[in-house]
């Protein structure tokens, strides 16, 4: 049995959380052991944001190409090179991992160990290195980063079938002929759109009534009004049941009420759920309590049931984005080396998702205002009315925002529109001041820019009726 090193801090996991903590920790002068299974960088890097978003941008570029004459400019037959686009992508990912692991193997006081780690008890941890080898690690503070992965819904016949997952469809050399997406969320919406505009037939088959369930409805309805626009089929409230193989196509059958389809494609992307990579951490040794889903149970300053063990990131379940969990990782810096008390509480959690247009996404919904019983007004605005969108012909979508009615405080914000993501985070930024809607209804914005569209948002809640507005009282 090899013998038990002694380290100030483990940290299993090198995502976007546990990389850049391992460095910080080892800069405060804490030795820190980072244990990372496969690459650093995690989901983001590897499989998620950076690689994803760097596919969007081809698609995007086809989209373009195609719409060219729109702009008075006139080009070829626009073909798309899937072999050449997954290239592009792989340079941009190698280029983060490497950078980052470089910066971490530089740091001094910092062990990165590749392998797999598992708890052998609360504040011990073994690892299986990949190369063979094995070592046993101990240390007061220990930090969970491991975070989740893609995982089939309880379909018949799914796991007999090829099938590919959020990870493995960005592996393709070839445009798939039908792609067939299990999951209206916002990975396969991603997905769907930008192997449309690569050229594929796309079929979407959401369980629920409308796709991204946690959006409200006039905003999903418009997301699905826009990508049926780009030609993609849109199935709501279709259950699928069983999954086939049939002389090399997929055959996926629907239950759409009373009545069932069966749907034919050459591909088959199941974007329908995530699970956290807990049950390889043989977390009963360290007493760390998890959900029935295996998600690990910490409190508002990410602590689990075992003083001393925390979580960060997905792993740990709640809202699953990158800036999560490099805000996890600010807070356990506060507290742990700067004497703060830093926490999740209200805190705010923006998102973007990229489909074309961009949704961008912050605070309440409407919806959730409603339930909290809240006095609101919404401010709503297509963006057919925003100089800017209708300049770059990029006119699709709308601007809404939840006002607080009693305080004029902006409360949540959907944007669906031309670089909705940055116009949301403009919107953000007056909350994390609360500043009242007026300060930008009546601020001075350079022309023509998407910023100043904000001026005629809010001047629609200038009627002292305020007809928009919801008062449960009333």
């Amino acid at each position: 049995m090899a013998n038990l090193e002694k380290y100030d801090a483990i940290i299993i996991g090198a995502g976007q959380a546990g990389g850049p903590f391992s460095t910080t920790l080892a800069q405060a002068g804490w030795k820190t052991a980072l244990i990372e299974k496969e690459h650093v960088g995690g989901t983001c890097v590897n499989e998620g944001c950076t690689p994803t978003k760097t596919m969007v941008a081809s698609g995007r570029v086809a989209y373009l190409a195609r719409r060219a004459s729109d702009y008075g400019v006139h080009t070829g037959p626009v073909s798309v090179d899937m072999a050449q686009v997954r290239r592009r992508k792989q340079a941009v990912v190698d280029q983060f991992r490497n950078s980052s692991q470089g910066y971490i193997e530089q740091t001094d006081g910092v062990d990165l160990l590749f392998g797999e780690a598992r708890f052998t008890g609360p504040k011990t941890v073994e690892v299986q290195l990949n190369d063979g080898n094995a070592r046993r690690l101990t240390a007061d503070k220990i930090f969970i980063n491991t975070g989740g992965r893609p995982v089939n819904p309880p379909i018949e016949g799914l796991e007999e079938i090829p099938t590919l997952n959020s990870t493995s469809i960005m592996e393709l050399e070839v445009v798939p002929e039908h792609l067939i997406i299990v999951g209206g969320g916002y990975i396969g919406l991603e997905f769907g759109q930008m192997f449309r505009r690569f050229g594929s037939r796309v079929t979407v088959v959401q369980r629920g009534e409308r796709l991204l369930a946690r959006e409200d409805a006039d905003v999903a309805d418009e997301v699905a009004k826009i990508l049926c626009e780009d030609g993609i089929e849109v199935l709501l409230n279709a259950n699928p049941v069983k999954a086939a193989s049939v002389n090399g196509h997929i055959q996926l059958t629907v239950r759409e009420a009373e009545k069932e389809q069966t749907l034919a494609g050459s591909h088959l992307l199941v974007a329908a759920g995530r699970a956290p990579n807990t049950d390889q951490l043989n977390l009963d040794a360290a007493g760390v309590q998890t959900t029935k889903q295996g998600y690990i149970q910490v409190n508002e300053r990410l602590e689990t049931s075992v003083p001393g063990i925390y979580a960060l990131g997905d792993v740990k379940g709640g809202p699953m984005f990158t800036h999560i969990s490099y805000d996890d990782f600010r807070i356990l810096r506060t507290n742990l080396l700067r004497g703060g008390q830093a926490t999740t509480t209200d805190r705010l959690v923006p998102y973007t998702v990229f489909i074309d247009p961009q949704l961008g996404r912050v605070g309440l919904t409407e919806a959730e205002a409603r339930e909290q019983g809240r006095a609101f007004c919404v401010a709503k605005m297509p963006m057919s009315h925003v100089a800017r969108a209708i300049e770059v012909t990029e006119t699709r979508g709308f601007m809404k925002v939840i006002v607080d009615a009693e305080t004029d405080q902006i409360l949540g914000a959907a944007v669906l529109g031309l670089e909705g993501g940055e116009i949301a985070s403009l919107l953000q930024v007056a909350m994390m001041g609360r500043l009242p809607f007026t300060a930008l209804r009546d601020a001075v914005f350079a022309h023509p820019t998407l910023a100043e569209s904000l001026n005629n948002l809010f001047s629609a809640l200038d009627d002292q009726e305020r007809k928009s507005c919801h008062y449960p009282n009333r």
